[in-house]
């Protein structure tokens, strides 16, 4: 590994056994957090150092810190999974520390190499391994690695300061009920991002721009929202914080391409698992158009949202103010369905890993 060593302060107060178990029942999502969070600082002339896991608590910034300004930040998000004999395990890591890489050379950030990210991920989850829920409970420890820009200057240009992070949390469900078709919004006006922007970083900007396009959607009764391409306004992106799959009746299972797309992680693996099962895989462009026309001729059977909270959510209806695209119903034998359990089988060790995809953590 990179050579750092983790310096280890423990929490003096943690959380009593007692709250950790109330919150363990009932989690939600980014609402409680475990008792240490990790830290490695990186400066222009030192490069990455200090490495270190700290008790979880409040940090300090100059109000002239450039990320407040330039918004330099980047973040990931994984899981942690109990499985039955008690191990942690995570998925594919590796992947997860690469596109966080990728995401600070577009922000001009330095890029932490892939080991460390991973070590630091482990670090965190074996000293609150305790937080982890148990096995067979469709929970998992939610980690979110993120990077800031944190030098003190209000000049135009990349910062020579920055700090990289990793907090947890245990998290249920993203939705009430994954296995329940969610309605989508189109979003016309708005873009989420544009040829050449960061729509291929996981940066809070991208989020930041979907936010006010969501909140539409939520008051028109929809629980994500899809962006189209900034262009032509023709073609299909993604949703505010997943990707997009379309299945069709002749075994070929397509999702949108493009360079201001985030490369979805669950995405790749369900379209592996996809492939396994025999279908054909398209990444390419899709038109709005063709999603219509295959909807209403029956050429297109399934619609699903995908992404690490929700991991697969089959898509109900893609609403707008001219129309409205009704997929079929889902059933336990529709491809959303197989390929979550399989996937979600082999994050809970209960199917076979047979691509290699889960590293032992703890």
């Amino acid at each position: 590994m990179t050579d750092l060593t983790f310096r280890i302060e423990r929490n003096a107060n943690p959380a009593a056994d007692a709250t950790v178990a109330e919150v363990l029942a009932d989690p939600g999502f980014g609402k409680h957090f475990t008792d240490h969070m990790v830290i490695i600082d990186w400066t222009k002339d030192a490069g990455w150092h200090d490495a270190r896991v700290v008790p979880y608590g409040p940090l300090t910034f100059n109000p002239a810190s450039a990320v407040f300004h330039y918004g330099q930040e980047i973040f990931e998000g994984l899981k942690a999974y109990r499985h039955a004999d008690g191990s942690v395990h995570t998925f594919r890591p590796e992947r997860n520390g690469q596109r966080l890489a990728d995401s600070a050379h577009r922000l001009a950030l330095p890029q932490l190499p892939v080991d460390v990210f991973v070590e630091s991920v482990r670090q965190l989850v074996e000293i609150d391994e305790r937080w982890v829920p148990a096995h067979g409970e469709n929970k998992a420890l939610y980690l979110r690695p993120f990077m800031i820009a944190n030098e003190d200057f209000l000049g135009v240009r990349a910062a020579e300061s920055v700090s990289y992070l990793v907090i947890a949390c245990p998290a249920g469900s993203y939705f009430s009920d994954p296995t329940r078709p969610v309605n989508i919004w189109l979003e016309r006006e708005y873009s989420r991002a544009g040829r050449g922007g960061t729509g291929a970083a996981k940066c809070g900007g991208n989020y930041a721009a979907s936010m006010l396009p969501q909140q539409i959607a939520y008051e028109k009764g929809c629980e994500q929202v899809l962006f189209l391409d900034s262009c032509d306004g023709a073609y299909l992106e993604e949703l505010g914080g997943m990707n997009v799959v379309l299945v069709f009746d002749d075994g070929t299972v397509a999702t949108p391409a493009s360079d201001s797309i985030l490369p979805g992680i669950t995405r790749d693996s369900v379209l592996q698992l996809v492939e396994d099962a025999g279908y054909q895989v398209e990444r390419r462009r899709i038109s709005l158009d063709e999603w219509r026309e295959g909807a209403a001729s029956g050429r297109i059977v399934e619609a699903m949202a995908v992404g690490t909270a929700a991991v697969i959510t089959p898509i109900g209806e893609l609403r707008s103010d001219e129309f409205t695209i009704a997929n079929p119903p889902v059933t336990e034998e529709s491809l959303a369905m197989r390929i979550r359990a399989k996937l979600t089988g082999i994050q809970n060790g209960v199917e076979s890993d047979t691509h290699g995809w889960m590293l032992k953590l703890v």
